[in-house]
């Protein structure tokens, strides 16, 4: 019996083979898929260790034949400035869901951050108002930058201001991608200050501590809140996540490790004070946003049904291209 081989993908053959605006709508895709219960619930499995840990997510593709995807992403907050090297590494696996052929093995870099950049920018444009054209950036690294490129295929900005703890790393950020887009960028040290002039706030930071204040936020703001992808990550403050619609990328997820675990926590919320999971809402089941008054606040935790869509995007891909670099286990 001969057994299929497995492709290998480098991060450049990831990147070069899975464009923004093809994540976008594949993870919107898969998004209605979900809320239609035609997929069933990702899982996901962690470990810790002293400086970081791993994650384990896994999803399931009936459609095409069938493939069941894991990724395994190791976060290592401290990496670049202890060891040069980056905070999240890791591997996506895509196999067979009929024989259990393991047919790829990507690096799993690329496909995180234009995945969760592609999911920001599909709650954008059913939670975001329309009109919006100020944007605030909290955090200035590579997420970031791809969080910005995803919202402004969704939302037509005239002006984003640019904030980090460390107040180079914003100019930079701001010279940098400025020169990609036709927005005004302002790097900014008073966050407080520029959300109040925000319609949109994106937080992509490791903060272990709440940052984003009820107080500062005006009425009609859409928050993507992506960083606080484990227990001990926090960026919005709680009460804000109690007096604002929240919308779940998962439910069990973010009320286990997002920011709306903190506000559970702190006794502020409960889990059925979560209005909808996005799924929910791009399948028409329930209304994104009703007023140009409510503050929706979506909790971007990352699933792994984004990883297996665009993984497989890539596969498909890679597939059709014939790129040779190939391998068997069972040699």
């Amino acid at each position: 019996m001969q057994t299929e081989k497995t492709l290998l993908l480098r991060r450049s053959e990831v990147e070069r083979l899975l464009g923004l605006e093809d994540c976008i709508t594949a993870v919107e895709n898969v998004f209605r898929l979900q809320g239609e219960g035609k997929i069933p619930a990702p899982g996901i499995l962690g470990v810790k260790t002293t400086r970081g840990g791993l994650h384990v997510k896994t999803g399931f593709l009936p459609a095409d034949g069938g493939y069941i995807v894991a990724k395994l992403n190791t976060n290592f907050p401290e990496n670049s400035a202890v060891f040069g090297l980056p905070t999240i590494q890791g591997v996506i696996v895509v196999f067979n869901a009929n024989d259990g052929t393991p047919l790829a093995v990507l690096d799993s870099m690329e496909i995180t951050i234009k995945r969760t950049a592609a999911a920001s920018a599909v709650a954008a444009k059913f939670l975001a108002r329309c009109d919006s054209r100020v944007a605030t950036i909290c955090g200035c690294g590579r997420q970031a930058a791809a969080q910005l490129r995803a919202l402004s295929i969704i939302l037509r900005f005239e002006k984003v201001f640019a904030f980090d703890q460390n107040e180079q790393v914003a100019k930079d950020f701001a010279t940098r991608v400025s020169s990609r887009c036709e927005t005004d960028i302002e790097p900014v040290r008073n966050l407080s200050e520029a959300t109040r002039r925000s319609d949109v706030i994106v937080t992509c930071t490791p903060s272990r501590k709440s940052f984003v204040r009820e107080e500062d936020v005006r009425s009609g703001t859409f928050i993507c809140a992506v960083g606080a992808d484990d227990t001990h990550k926090q960026e919005i403050d709680p009460a804000l996540m109690a007096s604002a619609k929240v919308v779940a990328d998962s439910m069990e997820q973010s009320c286990a490790i997002g920011d709306t675990h903190h506000a559970i926590a702190q006794g502020l919320m409960r889990k059925e004070d979560v209005y909808a999971e996005l799924g929910e809402i791009v399948a028409g089941k329930k209304v994104g946003r009703a007023n140009n008054d409510e503050i929706i606040i979506f909790d971007n935790t990352g699933v792994a049904i984004e990883d297996a869509v665009a993984a497989v995007a890539v596969y498909q891909k890679a597939r059709a291209g014939q790129i040779d670099d190939q391998f068997s286990f069972a040699a």
